[in-house]
């Protein structure tokens, strides 16, 4: 009897060490860290902007940013599903059902490096983490200094007509720490927060030096590059008398992960070839 309450006692410890996790990823950020992390096979469901990479194509999706269904997260029996810090509503149902959260923050760089860092911890993930983060750091040292106090605006959408609805980066997103990192400053000086609309006087009075467009899937949807560029070469800003007008056209662009060292790259590319005109 002692030898098989003993026996039950090993076989129960190894299967607790050896146990993984079900985990929910409610963002495609999120989804992409977990995967960098090493521990995509632990994904369990995710929402159906979860892209990349490839195979997670097949994980059960349990809706979108806004229409997260609580019943296909149920039915899928997470262990914890992570989220971003726009889901209060639901964290705070999961946890009355005793499903365990993890909320994060990815809108800045210091808080992209904090949470890779902190979901690197809790899935035991330390070293793969601090990797990460490493070449986060890497990235933004190798864009200081190729140009220097040039204004900067970035651009969000597939805008043909620039009379109104223009989204840029704010002065809070990661994006403005980018252009602050690089040694230049972000166009839109204003304190609105997020992605703020300008029309087009309000990006005449801005006067960029360097516009980039993200601007992913532009083939997708039936458009070409001349027609994105064209409106902006015709305002008198200083970026269309140099032809400084870029397109980013990836879809990492506007996706906070680890994946951000390529947006990185892609931006030290921009700044080069700004430098040469």
């Amino acid at each position: 009897m002692i030898l098989n309450k003993k026996f039950f006692l090993i076989v129960f410890l190894t299967i607790s060490l050896n146990a993984k996790d079900r985990i929910i990823t409610l963002s495609p950020a999120i989804n992409e860290i977990i995967y960098a992390l090493g521990i995509g096979n632990q994904v369990v469901g995710n929402t159906q902007y979860c892209l990349f990479p490839k195979e997670t194509l097949s994980v059960p999706k349990v809706g979108g940013y806004f229409s997260t269904s609580l019943e296909k997260i149920l039915a899928l029996n997470p262990t914890i599903v992570i989220m971003q810090k726009n889901n209060h509503k639901l964290q705070l149902q999961l946890n009355r059902l005793h499903i365990k959260t993890k909320m994060i923050q990815i809108d800045t760089l210091d808080n992209i490096k904090k949470s890779i860092l902190e979901l690197g911890n809790l899935f035991k993930q330390k070293k793969s983490a601090q990797k990460i983060v490493k070449s986060i750091n890497n990235s933004l040292e190798a864009i200081k200094n190729i140009v220097s106090n040039k204004r900067i605006l970035i651009v969000f959408g597939h805008n043909i007509s620039l009379s109104k609805n223009i989204f840029v980066a704010g002065q809070n997103l990661y994006f403005n720490q980018i252009i602050i990192e690089s040694g230049n400053i972000n166009a839109l000086q204003s304190k609105r927060k997020g992605q703020p609309i300008l029309n087009m006087e309000n990006i005449i009075a801005t006067n960029p030096d360097i516009v980039i467009l993200l601007a992913h899937s532009i083939e997708k949807r039936g458009l070409t590059r001349k027609q994105l560029i064209d409106p902006w070469l015709k305002l008198p800003i200083n970026a269309s008398k140099t032809g400084s007008i870029y397109i980013e056209n990836k879809i990492y662009a506007g996706i906070p992960s680890d994946r951000i060292v390529l947006f990185l790259n892609d931006f030290k590319e921009i700044l080069k070839d700004y430098k040469k005109r």
